[in-house]
């Protein structure tokens, strides 16, 4: 079974463009002012056209409003909602229900006890992103370039699909899908030379490395 790519976090045509040819599933949109990939209703809307058909664009979030929300469904063309914040799973149920937007909710993991987390909300969303729990304090509940220990997730049954996040790299990748049995992989820093600046060697390196799996 083929495993899906998402490149997030991209800011440029030329983002776009480079993910797409290396093959990529999913183009990520950030719309969170303190990251280094934040992007504004325009310049996503902009880029968004940029994105050719059957590429899926995924808006990533952090605990947003539902003006905010309703502001962005309604001016970027995006294909599912990335709730990477602190929603509850009954936030999460409501953000679904009002946007008609599929769901999926990014849950930090840093040791066993968090995969508790992980059933309730399963329960109320299309999907959920494995991420590592970012250090306290962090400006960014993702994108800091962390793992966590891949094994917790070893022989885990998933009722619905998930994706795995944090601290993947080209050097790390292959190993990180044979750990987890993941068929969705998800970076962003991973693939930059400097914060928010993609690079097409990374991102092409990031895709053979899974692609090679």
């Amino acid at each position: 079974m083929r495993t899906r790519i998402k490149i997030c976090g991209l800011r440029t045509p030329q983002d776009v463009a480079a993910a797409v040819a290396c093959g990529a599933d999913d183009i990520g949109l950030v719309f969170f002012a303190k990251s280094p990939r934040h992007l504004t209703l325009d310049e996503a809307a902009a880029l968004a056209l940029t994105v050719p058909v059957g590429v899926r664009k995924v808006a990533l979030t952090v605990d947003a409003t539902d003006e905010d929300l309703s502001a962005l469904v309604s001016r970027v063309p995006v294909d599912l909602l990335q709730l990477h914040g602190t929603e509850t799973p009954a936030r999460v149920a409501d953000i679904r229900a009002q946007f008609g937007v599929p769901v999926m909710k990014a849950i930090g993991i840093a040791d066993a006890s968090d995969l508790a987390q992980l059933d309730p909300y399963m329960a109320v969303c299309e999907e959920v992103l494995v991420d590592a729990k970012p250090p306290k304090h962090a400006d960014l509940p993702g994108g800091n370039g962390l793992s966590f220990d891949w094994r917790l997730l070893e022989g885990r049954q998933w009722s619905v699909p998930w994706m795995l996040a944090g601290g993947l790299r080209p050097s790390n990748v292959a190993e990180a899908i044979r750990l987890t049995g993941a068929r969705q992989v998800d970076v962003s820093s991973g693939v930059e030379r400097d914060p928010g600046e993609k690079d097409p060697d990374m991102i092409r390196d990031f895709c053979a490395a899974v692609r090679g799996t």
